[in-house]
């Protein structure tokens, strides 16, 4: 069965400014780099509509919206809206210059969450992958780390609201915690949140700690897997074999959400990890497998990663690694082959068995 690839070119609009970390660029690029090195047999493109305020209103207060709605288009006109932006957004959410259409981009993320579960749910296809999402940052009513809208924590609550799933894991693998998705569903067993992630001594958000595993009913959904500055190939593969493939087995998820793009990568501007292209592949390989479990039920969001000459090449990896697809893995840096982290990555392994051996037969 080919792959539903979500993606309409009004994605570029998601675009912060000149100056900006995050640059709406990045879709177009994928988009032709998929076109030149991916036969159309493998997947089919699909469009989705922007998310109504309806969809909006399952994740953020109505206030939140109409603020965000409101500030976003004001400054894509080059204006100024209010002085109230730091109650709903923190200061790198703050756009530089006159930035795209994010408020507009940013729904249709949403939008493209909601048509992939319903062409999955639906039984159209059995992994759909949509381009620009996994905006984990935001926030209920806050956004942050640029990301307005959560359309992960949307894809989770969709699938509870409209198709009744009660066992959904969400798989976070980009470099930095997924600190908003987690205060989603820190209280609720029905969603298992596992995240790797750079160190949170190290990187922002700042969250994401071994001990941070939940609360109330929810203690001991919540997996936080900080990776060691460098961490590469072996490490990741470690996680994947200790800790996700036999937690998963134990819980049975009904479908996986996985979200993450090229952010570990070696050489991103931004994080101090060490994953080679071929490490993308792997992850991608590793959650097609322990899909299997569920009939092989699968929404991926990508969306991040900040070396543009890097960042496409993973992506595909990913994709193809999911998809099953034969592919040449082109390597960027001569170091890919090293991970001087294993060894540090074994204590991690180490400290998250132990801290949820009370909440998972297998850690204990």
């Amino acid at each position: 069965m080919p792959l539903a690839i979500l993606y309409r070119d009004e994605l570029k609009e998601y675009d912060f400014g000149a100056g900006h970390p995050f640059r709406g660029a990045r879709y177009a690029k994928f988009y032709r780099f998929l076109k030149q090195n991916l036969s159309d047999e493998n997947y089919q493109i699909i469009s989705a509509e922007p998310a109504e305020d309806e969809d909006l209103l399952l994740i953020c207060p109505r206030e939140y919206i109409d603020f965000t709605r409101d500030y976003y288009r004001a400054a894509n006109l080059g204006s100024d809206y209010d002085g109230r932006f730091y109650l709903f957004h923190s200061a790198d959410n703050r756009p530089i210059g006159r930035p795209g259409k994010l408020e507009e981009a940013a729904r249709l993320i949403v939008g493209q969450a909601k048509r992939a579960v319903d062409l999955v749910e639906g039984g159209e296809f059995e992994k759909a992958i949509s381009i620009g999402g996994g905006m984990h940052h935001a926030k209920y009513g806050f956004g942050e780390g640029f990301c307005i809208y959560n359309d992960v924590a949307f894809t989770a609550k969709y699938l509870k609201q409209k198709y009744g799933l009660k066992r959904i894991l969400i798989l976070d693998t980009d470099a930095h915690a997924g600190n908003g998705t987690s205060e989603y569903f820190y209280h609720d067993p029905g969603v298992l949140f596992i995240d790797l992630h750079q160190d949170p001594r190290t990187i922002y958000p700042g969250t994401g700690f071994v001990y941070q595993i939940g609360e109330g009913e929810g203690k001991g959904y919540t997996i936080n897997v900080p990776m060691p500055i460098g961490a590469g190939y072996d490490s990741y593969k470690s996680v994947f074999v200790e800790i996700i493939e036999p937690v998963v087995n134990e819980y049975e998820p009904e479908l996986i959400i996985r979200y993450g793009g090229s952010d570990p990568y070696l050489n991103d501007q931004l994080t101090q990890l060490g994953l080679p292209i071929k490490g993308f592949r792997m992850i991608g390989e590793h959650t097609s497998a322990i899909a299997e479990i569920c009939q092989g039920k699968e929404i991926d969001l990508i969306a991040s990663g900040y070396n543009e000459d890097a960042l496409p090449y993973a992506w595909l990896a990913l994709i193809s690694g999911l998809a099953g697809l034969e592919m040449a893995v082109k390597e960027r840096e001569p170091t890919a082959e090293r991970d001087l982290a294993s060894k540090d990555t074994e204590k991690v392994v180490m400290e998250v068995k132990e801290e949820l051996k009370d909440y998972w037969k297998l850690f204990g």
